[in-house]
């Protein structure tokens, strides 16, 4: 199974990384690797074929093909993943369709992972393949009462399996992270299955949301990209504390990777 290295728990794209062609063209160097590699991965998943170990090789050079785009990714925490001897409740901000791409390269190798993903995503041409191929606990996004029975009961369902489930709790995407839309639907997760939770900060905007297909945005390779993870810990009590957790380290892992891009 395809592995980052890390070097003192961090990953760092290696200079030079970007082709001639990726920086001529970003976002048309992306494109035409990125598209390739769904179609190939979406027709070994309805036939059955695709395994874990496919999905972090795609995942792998969805990375690469951004790197040679010219974009930048930082990987940093790892250790705290490592670490883990269960399974897990990764609770991330929601910024583009990156995370939901290269985070299986990152994770799959370690633990064994699945996706909370809105139900549209299963009936998504051709990537629907993919998704159905990862087994993910589907939301409708239009009835809070039951998408939160559903995660409960599928998602402690994948935990007892030994499957870690991310989430992503924000009703929207973007830039823009607004703790007050930030639900506690992994938390509760977490508590009901009692398993410990996975902070997890991303900024991803160098992939950025299109104007007419949302999932398929400009590159913007001078927007450098982080993934960072913080120590995991258990849920007591109602949990109020631990939402808060969360929330303090995307929103301190935000403020500290704006201000290094601002300098």
């Amino acid at each position: 199974m395809r592995q980052l290295s890390y070097s003192d728990h961090t990953y760092q794209t290696p200079a030079d990384s970007a082709s001639f062609f990726g920086k001529l063209f970003p976002s048309s160097s992306f494109y035409l690797s990125f598209l390739t590699n769904i179609y190939v991965a979406s027709r070994k998943a309805k036939r059955g074929n695709y395994k874990d170990a496919d999905w972090c090789k795609s995942s792998y050079e969805v990375l690469r093909a951004l790197e040679r785009a010219g974009v930048t990714v930082s990987v940093s925490g790892i250790e705290h993943l490592q670490g883990l001897d269960s399974p897990c409740v990764i609770i991330g901000n929601h910024v583009s369709m990156m995370e939901t791409t290269v985070l299986p390269v990152i994770i799959s190798p370690i633990r064994r992972v699945t996706f909370v993903i809105k139900e549209s995503l299963l009936a998504y041409p051709v990537f629907k393949h993919v998704m159905r191929s990862r087994n993910p606990v589907a939301v409708s996004r239009n009835n809070p009462r039951q998408d939160l029975k559903t995660v409960l009961e599928q998602g402690t369902e994948r935990l007892k399996q030994g499957i870690s489930i991310v989430v992503f709790p924000q009703t929207t995407r973007g830039t823009n992270f607004e703790p007050e839309q930030f639900s506690t639907i992994g938390i509760k997760l977490a508590s009901k299955a009692a398993v410990p939770v996975l902070p997890l900060a991303l900024k991803t905007d160098a992939w950025t949301n299109g104007k007419w297909i949302k999932d398929l945005g400009r590159i913007l390779p001078e927007r450098r990209a982080y993934f960072a993870f913080d120590a995991p810990f258990m849920v007591q009590g109602k949990g109020r504390e631990e939402q808060q957790r969360v929330i303090d380290f995307i929103s301190g892992k935000l403020i500290e990777w704006n201000e290094k891009n601002s300098v």
